[in-house]
């Protein structure tokens, strides 16, 4: 749903306070999480309803179809608000669905990191980094206008929440926003060189699941040529479908 609205720009000179909607206080049945302040659910019976707010836009999902209905009706009371409809794209994330799954990806921003870097003739490659790479001792010559990689990893960092492929090459290539070589910018286009060639990769949720958690990880030893520091990977399944990972040194 998409709220009508007006924003104003300018300095408040009162304090603000603020409290939320009916239904949604911090109680046993309605809850603001820890995690995420713009994510609210509510749990009454057997209802479950969860809201994402982001600035004036609403992702709206629940287990009953009345109470959705309800709770639409009651936002139109409050605010001038438009039904979009069901979910098909949102910040960069495509949702594509049918009566057995559920398929996230970001192909679109993909694409447009892929347009931004200008590689869209460029062959694409196999893996997102070199096998062996040594980009923590680089020595090339510093990068003499660093904004540009800043800018991608920021992307690929973005990219990421949908893509646990990128996960090893973008802590890699996040370690390197302050002293950007030539090195460090050429491995972060090979990153974009192998978006090319996969645009398709996502999150697949399948209906049928046996919701039991399974986990993996990996670690090295002492691969930092600076720090000597491990790295550290995990990656967690819900069933078939990936919820979680991060690599970490």
């Amino acid at each position: 749903m998409d709220v009508h609205n007006a924003f104003l720009h300018g300095e408040l000179d009162e304090d603000v306070y603020m409290k939320l909607p009916p239904g949604f206080q911090v109680s046993q049945q309605g809850l603001q999480s820890p995690k995420d302040h713009s994510l609210f659910s509510l749990r009454h019976n057997s209802v479950q309803l969860v809201v994402l707010v982001y600035v004036d836009d609403l992702v709206i999902v629940r287990n009953d179809g009345t109470a959705i209905q309800h709770f639409k009706e009651y936002l139109h009371t409050c605010f001038h608000m438009k039904d979009l409809g069901r979910l098909k794209y949102f910040l960069g994330f495509e949702v594509a669905r049918s009566p057995t799954e559920i398929f996230l990806c970001q192909r679109k921003y993909a694409l447009n990191i892929i347009t931004e870097t200008r590689v869209l003739g460029a062959k694409p490659v196999a893996t997102p980094c070199k096998e062996n790479h040594r980009l923590g001792s680089a020595i090339g010559s510093l990068l003499s206008d660093p904004s540009i990689y800043r800018r991608l990893v920021r992307r690929l960092i973005y990219l990421y929440f949908t893509r646990l492929d990128l996960a090893y090459s973008v802590h890699m290539l996040s370690q390197f926003m302050q002293n950007s070589r030539i090195e460090h910018w050429q491995a972060a286009l090979r990153v974009v060189h192998y978006l090319k060639g996969h645009l398709g990769q996502g999150i697949l949720l399948p209906r049928e699941n046996d919701l039991r958690l399974y986990g993996w990880c990996d670690s090295d030893w002492a691969s930092c040529p600076l720090t000597r520091k491990s790295i550290t990977g995990w990656f967690i399944q819900l069933g078939n479908s990936p919820i979680s990972w991060k690599t970490q040194k």
